[in-house]
């Protein structure tokens, strides 16, 4: 029984080395994982002509204004490829 007891004292050194090294790791995630800011969520986009502070948008093809009647829009051209919407002439803040 001695020997038995003995021979186990390396292992049970080595054991309580991983559940100490187990433990810091996981104490280390927890910690950073607190510190680390929260990624912010993208805001909603709204399309120029659903913004009503936009007056002027375009797609590279085609130009709409926003005025007193309503919105105007110009034809696009033949080979034209539009790209995504984007305002071009703001009023107000």
């Amino acid at each position: 029984m001695a020997d038995d007891r003995i021979s186990d004292a390396p292992t049970r050194t080595h054991d309580r080395r991983v559940a100490w090294g187990v433990v810091a790791l996981t104490a280390a995630t927890v910690l950073i994982g607190a510190a680390v800011p929260a990624p912010s969520h993208p805001r909603a986009r709204v399309a120029p002509s659903e913004d009503t502070a936009c007056a002027e948008w375009g797609d590279g093809c085609r130009i709409c204004q926003r005025g007193e009647g309503g919105i105007h829009c110009s034809l696009p051209g033949i080979a034209c490829v539009a790209k995504e919407q984007s305002c071009l002439r703001r009023v107000g803040g």
